[in-house]
């Protein structure tokens, strides 16, 4: 059974219009995704010609998980990652009673997590059709917009992801950034840190976080240029199968 795991970004997206047949395309949704992202799996469900399956945690957000746990992030990771995907997603493989061949958006650049997911699962097969064929994140964001699809909001707003609003991994560049476009999540996750006692940066609160500190990544550029006509005419080609699915 093959099985792409869809994260609402545009990796994955592109990792999914290029796997071929797929039997279970899977989303794990949670509340902290920004509200753009139910418009975007609507128009990668268009675009692939998959209805892609939703599951979720029975807990809702990230805070819920963090002050259930009365932890936020350290050397063992962040507990809603956890709880909110790695344990859905072993929930759901446990009722499955076949092998199972995992599909996943990592772009050409990350041989590396590659070869650690491989380790760390070793119960699966595991794919990569960005990587197979050479394809880079700024790539994939030109093959979605030669397409047609715009990307999440988050990208616009100049993420390099579509992660969730307010990730208790991200840096001090990235609180920064949060801090300007989404004040009401800072504030939040301020408030949280305090009353748990735990911080998301190491060894700085939120609410004593230099406004100057840290750095933040440069958007990906999407513009497009000859790769885009190139690539989208080879996804297309790839495609056809889709197509008939709908």
């Amino acid at each position: 059974m093959r099985v792409a795991w869809f994260s609402a970004g545009v990796s994955s997206a592109v990792a999914l219009r290029l796997a071929g047949e797929v039997d279970h395309p899977m989303f794990i949704d949670i509340d902290d995704q920004h509200p753009d992202t139910g418009r975007f799996v609507r128009d990668v469900e268009r675009w692939t010609g998959y209805a892609i399956e939703v599951i979720r945690s029975r807990y809702r957000t990230v805070e819920e998980v963090c002050r259930s746990m009365s932890y936020i992030n350290g050397p063992t990771g962040a507990p809603c990652t956890r709880l909110l995907k790695r344990r859905v997603r072993q929930e759901w493989e446990a009722g499955i009673g076949e092998p199972l061949t995992y599909i996943w958006g990592f772009d050409c650049e990350e041989g590396d997590r590659a070869d650690r997911l491989r380790e760390t699962m070793p119960e699966q097969d595991h794919e990569f059709p960005l990587i197979e064929r050479g394809i880079t994140k700024a790539e994939a964001h030109r093959l979605l917009r030669a397409a047609g699809v715009a990307r999440p909001a988050m990208y616009e707003l100049g993420y390099n992801n579509n992660n969730c609003v307010g990730c208790v991994k991200g840096g001090m560049g990235y609180w920064n950034h949060i801090r300007v476009d989404f004040p009401e999540v800072f504030a939040a996750r301020a408030k949280m840190e305090r009353d748990i006692g735990a911080s998301c940066i190491k060894g700085v609160y939120l609410d004593e976080l230099d406004p100057d500190a840290g750095r933040h990544s440069p958007p990906i550029v999407d513009d497009c240029g000859i790769l885009c006509g190139v690539m989208a005419l080879s996804a297309m080609a790839g495609c056809v199968a889709a197509q008939g699915r709908e």
